[in-house]
């Protein structure tokens, strides 16, 4: 019955997540929020008369039960925002959905969650992107989140099944149907290595208004958002704009600047409304994670076979510790205007990074 009472609540006519949580903040559960008076639920900020006359009608209740009853039968999960299960980076959020719908098997708290959002009109630049990100993070353990709409999105969906990491959409409707039609096949193998998610209950159409609201799930989920490529005006654009309200990092990949699908991502970098990236593998330098796949360092260091002799001395040198280039400069007997040259091409081939205060590692 619990549960009748917690869809119900995001029912009522009128009623958004801000009033739904000072009603729940008032009467304590959503059963006291139906069992209340009118001149009890007009005591709290924002209800007026009609507004509690919509809470005391039953109608919410009804639509509820029928919801449930779909529910059940197709073993949807109803996440409310004090379950276990609720993603807890998004119910820090002012604006957090009261009730999420959910099915699929990822962990929705996994330790690393990162969102890729971009252009519908994806290029063959943004899907390479795309490609080398899956690559790229698939050792640091993490859960890739997007919104399953055309371009970016489901490239970075299709590239983290691809790569065997768990991957979640966000819909902007509710899961009794699926938009776009022609990803439900991603959407079906989603559901067995991640899951989709919604905060509309059944029968909502993905409606233009839903998908600005759906944005900010897909940043309050998440750590971190990176935007692939996004023209000067879209939901990519949006999205990152959320995740800058909620305090989340927030990259994006530069591009050519008479490119339509690279202005937005430069607008970002441009403002500091984004850190730039210049690899995926920036990701995890920014984000400070270890690998959980250490060895892949080493095998990489094994495929190189066209290092010159200062090249393969300065990587023997950093498989130690990472070293001030005044340092490398000492112990490689090599001229620091010539080192530069030879740590730019090691940098060029990815296998090494350089770090704040002019200090080089091993990638």
């Amino acid at each position: 019955m619990s549960l009748i009472y917690q869809i119900a609540l995001t029912l009522i006519k009128n009623v958004g997540h801000v009033t739904a949580r000072s009603l729940l903040a008032a009467f304590g559960s959503p059963e006291a929020v139906f069992s209340a008076t009118k001149k009890q639920l007009m005591e709290i900020e924002g209800i007026g008369s009609l507004t509690a006359g919509h809470i005391l009608a039953t109608d919410a209740i009804s639509m509820a039960k029928e919801q449930v009853k779909f529910l059940e039968k197709h073993h949807i999960e109803v996440l409310f925002y004090t379950d276990d299960r609720y993603p807890q980076r998004l119910k820090h959020c002012y604006d957090a959905p009261i009730l999420l719908y959910y099915k699929g098997t990822a962990n929705l708290n996994h330790p690393r969650i990162v969102s890729i959002v971009g252009t519908r009109m994806a290029t063959p630049y943004g899907l390479m992107l795309c490609q080398q990100l899956a690559e790229t993070l698939k050792p640091y353990d993490v859960l890739i989140v997007s919104g399953l709409a055309y371009g970016i999105d489901i490239a970075a969906h299709q590239q983290s099944l691809l790569h065997q990491i768990p991957t979640v959409g966000v819909l902007g409707h509710g899961l009794d149907r699926l938009y776009p039609p022609g990803h439900r096949s991603t959407a079906n193998e989603m559901l067995l290595n991640g899951g989709l998610i919604t905060e509309f209950p059944l029968r909502t159409n993905p409606d233009k208004e839903n998908f600005p609201k759906r944005n900010r799930i897909i940043a309050g989920m998440a750590d971190v958002t990176i935007v692939v490529e996004a023209a000067l005006k879209g939901g990519a654009l949006i999205t990152a704009e959320i995740a800058n309200s909620y305090n989340r990092d927030v990259y994006a990949f530069p591009g050519r600047t008479t490119h339509t699908y690279s202005q937005g991502c430069n607008f970002l970098i441009k403002t500091n409304r984004a850190g730039l990236l210049s690899h995926p593998r920036d990701i995890p330098y920014y984000m400070g994670w270890e690998t959980t796949a250490p060895v892949k360092k080493n095998l990489q260091l094994e495929v190189i076979t066209d290092l010159s002799a200062p090249e393969q001395t300065i990587v023997s040198l950093l498989k130690s510790s990472s070293l001030r280039v005044d340092e490398l400069a000492l112990k490689a007997e090599i001229q620091q205007s010539k080192l530069a040259g030879f740590l730019l091409n090691l940098e060029m081939k990815g296998v090494i990074v350089s770090l704040p205060g002019k200090v080089y590692q091993l990638l």
